[in-house]
């Protein structure tokens, strides 16, 4: 039955999204404004290091304007009625998976886009699609449960702000330094705890998310 509701609300995030196709379509012309930029202001030749950050802080930026309005757009009747069709627990799996999917897809988007406007030199490109594949999911996780908390607040965008700062600077400096040793051609060995914190971070904060919201939602 579970497993039937989050199938069924995965649907409905798809099916907004697709009818609101500005909101998707603005972020990727955020992104592709922003590489194209940073490629006349280098000259087309980013160094890997900087490269690196800016690929990063970019990517918090997509995750900020993404996933955090996930609970903050919902009209507050729909939100209502929603809760009534559906358990709380199904409704917070059903935003972290489409939030992970949709971060994930920016996240590849990002990369190939940077690629195309400013070359680099990557190393290994395995290891740095590993890291991307992780911290963007982490990302999302990070900020579907703020997300879920500031919704519930009267000054939403300041709880926002304030609770996003201490989840996403620490997996913001874990995903530029594995990132950057991926540049560096280092093997993955070289950045296991860097990425079994990224993988424990989403796990932890996933779990907590889980257990909170039905908590959150009665209030």
């Amino acid at each position: 039955m579970r497993t039937k509701e989050i199938l069924s609300l995965l649907y409905r995030e798809f099916l907004l999204e697709w009818k609101q196709k500005y909101a998707f379509n603005g972020l990727l012309l955020y992104v592709v404004s922003m590489v194209f930029v940073l490629s006349l202001a280098f000259g087309g030749s980013i160094p890997p290091k900087t490269w690196n950050i800016i690929f990063w802080i970019t990517m918090l930026f997509v995750a900020i304007n993404a996933v955090a309005k996930s609970f903050m757009s919902e009209n507050r009747g729909i939100t209502l009625y929603l809760y009534s069709l559906a358990s709380p627990f199904s409704i917070i799996v059903a935003k972290w998976i489409y939030n992970c999917l949709l971060m994930l897809a920016f996240g590849f988007i990002t990369y190939i886009l940077f690629l195309f406007f400013s070359p680099v030199e990557t190393g290994n490109a395995g290891h740095y699609l590993l890291v991307v594949g992780l911290a963007c999911p982490g990302f999302a996780t990070a900020l579907t449960l703020v997300s879920a908390i500031a919704a519930s607040a009267e000054n939403k965008a300041t709880l926002l702000a304030i609770l996003s700062f201490p989840l996403t600077i620490p997996l913001l400096l874990t995903a530029i330094s594995a990132g950057r040793k991926a540049i560096e051609n280092q093997p993955v060995s070289d950045s296991a705890s860097l990425i079994l914190f990224l993988l424990l971070f989403i796990v932890i904060i996933a779990t907590v998310s889980f257990i909170l919201f039905p908590f959150l939602w009665r209030e």
